[in-house]
């Protein structure tokens, strides 16, 4: 039995101690049997250090017989310097041994049923039906270490530039942010439901009418989303900000602007692009990249060729211009060499499946052309192709025809899947932008109908003014994001605050004020009482710390993640619940 009269050392601090009799605990790491010697490796969260238990030591030699890996020990001994020829270099106690004088089994341990340190990891699935098994990796440990230093620095920011933390309810009311709600049925109110914030939104306004100078707060937000690598199922976490007294999104991003360069250059040791982060609109980005979360790490852009091709015999792409469409072009720099047929049939599906009737394409190699539609082009359309996209030996051209939308959108996922095959995403490097100058209104091609394109409390550029403008998808309210590396890691607005442009901007797509009265009511009848101009902006923790730390899934960032279908194998979450609890709540299920 190790006796407590002693305080326990953490195995990093043993090396402090030679010569010295100390207790430490941890893991049976493993355990190796030299006949005459037994050699443990001891791990506790701060390192490894090697135990010797000698057979004259028959009441400790005989349970460490017994010892098997994670088994849990407390053991009293005295710190030794090895031999130099035992020294190993690869852990911080290389140079010391504890030679064992006590040793007590504090607990036992069955096999395990995944890996943890082999080279042969067990698979995502098994990972996490056992997470409490898997956080004991180095590698978990560590990711959970920065997370917390991560979150200081969060925090430091904010409450040095006189930001307020608030928590906001869990418990609140459905509103319309672009997912499904979680919906919490009421017990004592049969029939209603609460609905878990998709964010803090109504609350942190109000806040500002409540004259709190500038807010920010560390969220749990809930989204009914399917999950994918860079989108947690169920909840997550903003860095949730808003700033009274602020009239134009400029002043939200340079305000966040010093805490993200910060994390970049500090927090993950990486290199920022730009200096002066760029501020690019909404419909630039789409024109030239294809997508409003641009990666611009590389230097591919898509190129409007409609002028050349209008009155081509190629019919594909004149029909496409006559129809209203454009055709466009991306050029692959020296990439043709690096492109096999069956890569560019691979190019083809992912068209294919965003829409595209198919992608034509053509090659330069040698000073020779390759393509299937060469025979369709003049000389002077080739002629003006390769000075319009510096089009040279070694390249490769992909076109896309049809309407503009659908071809910025299918072109940007040939761009973002160029970047990967071409290698030139390099992962030392983020490339920051604001995009800004997002449209008020999109079109929702499956209901038909006018819809917000971004969030319903934003202020439209040029007020109630602007809200009178025939065609609606083209009034801009002043709605930003930041994207990193090809994600979008933050969205803000500049907020509606006066009542009369609130009631407009739903009245233009067909919501009456009673349904903002029913949805929004304290917050539109809070705006009647000497609401203050404000704007916010929240940032996805999540997001940012899996870039910041090259993870490919979103899902290894978090303790005690749902795997890819939203299941919580661990914890058997989502279950059935008893007949009495659906009682209780005035429910039952139709299935």
């Amino acid at each position: 039995m190790v006796e407590y009269e002693m305080m326990r050392t953490l195995i990093k601090d043993s090396i402090n101690h030679i010569n010295e009799e100390i207790v430490v605990q941890g893991w049976v790491h493993s355990r190796r049997d030299h006949g005459g010697l037994i050699f443990i490796d001891l791990r506790d969260h701060s390192g490894l250090l090697q135990l010797v238990v000698n057979p004259e030591k028959s009441d400790c030699f005989k349970i460490s017989e017994g010892l098997r890996d994670e088994f849990v020990i407390s053991v009293k001994g005295t710190v030794k310097n090895r031999d130099k020829d035992l020294i190993n270099p690869k852990i911080l106690s290389g140079k010391i041994e504890l030679v064992v004088e006590e040793i007590e089994v504090l607990n036992t341990s069955e096999s395990l049923p995944i890996s943890l340190f082999s080279e042969n990891e067990s698979s995502e699935e098994q990972r996490f039906k056992y997470r409490y098994l898997d956080l004991r990796t180095n590698r978990s440990q560590e990711i959970l270490k920065r997370r917390a230093e991560f979150y200081r620095i969060l925090r430091n920011y904010m409450d040095s530039n006189d930001f307020t933390e608030v928590t906001t309810p869990v418990l609140a009311n459905s509103s319309p942010e672009g997912a499904r709600d979680f919906l919490v049925p009421s017990r004592v109110h049969p029939g209603k439901f609460y609905a878990l914030p998709q964010s803090p939104q109504q609350f942190k306004q109000l806040l500002m009418v409540g004259g709190l100078y500038r807010y920010y707060q560390i969220a749990t937000c809930f989204r009914d989303e399917d999950p994918r690598a860079d989108r947690l199922y169920g909840d997550f976490y903003h860095l949730d900000i808003e700033m009274s007294f602020v009239s134009d999104g400029e002043e939200v991003r340079k305000m966040t602007e010093p805490l993200i360069k910060d994390l970049v250059l500090n927090f993950a040791k990486k290199k920022l692009l730009f200096k002066d982060i760029p501020r690019i609109s909404y419909s630039e980005a789409m024109d030239l990249y294809g997508t409003d979360k641009p990666d611009l790490r590389f230097d591919l852009k898509l190129t409007d060729v409609s002028n050349i091709f209008a009155s081509s015999e190629f019919s594909v792409f004149r029909t496409a211009i006559q129809e209203g469409g454009v055709v466009k072009a991306i050029n692959l720099k020296k990439a043709a060499s690096k492109f096999s047929r069956s890569q560019i049939d691979h190019y083809t599906e992912l068209a294919t499946k965003e829409g595209a009737k198919g992608l034509a394409y053509i090659i330069m190699e040698n000073d020779e052309l390759r393509s299937p539609i060469l025979k369709f082009l003049s000389e002077e359309e080739i002629n003006k192709l390769k000075k319009e996209t510096n089009f040279e030996n070694g390249d490769l051209i992909f076109f896309g025809a049809d309407k503009k939308e659908l071809v910025n959108r299918v072109l940007g996922k040939v761009r973002d899947k160029a970047g990967d095959d071409l290698g030139l995403k390099d992962p030392d490097v983020i490339a920051i932008a604001w995009i800004v100058d997002f449209p008020l209104y999109e079109w929702n091609e499956s209901e038909q109908r006018l819809d917000f394109g971004h969030n319903p409390f934003s202020m439209p550029k040029g007020g109630l003014k602007a809200l009178d403008n025939q065609d609606k998808l083209n009034i801009v309210a002043d709605q930003y994001d930041m994207v990193m590396n090809g994600y979008e890691i933050c969205s803000g607005a500049v907020r509606n605050h006066h009542p009369e442009i609130m009631y407009k901007v739903f009245e233009s797509i067909g919501y009456q004020r009673d349904f903002v009265d029913k949805k929004f009511g304290a917050m539109v009848n809070a705006f009647k009482y000497g609401a203050p101009p404000h704007a916010g902006c929240a940032f996805g923790i999540d997001r940012i710390f899996m870039i910041l730390l090259n993870e490919d899934n979103i899902r290894e960032v978090v303790a005690f993640p749902k795997n890819g279908s939203g299941v919580d194998l661990m914890m058997d979450s989502p279950s059935e619940v008893d007949s009495a609890q659906l009682k209780e709540l005035h429910l039952r299920t139709i299935f």
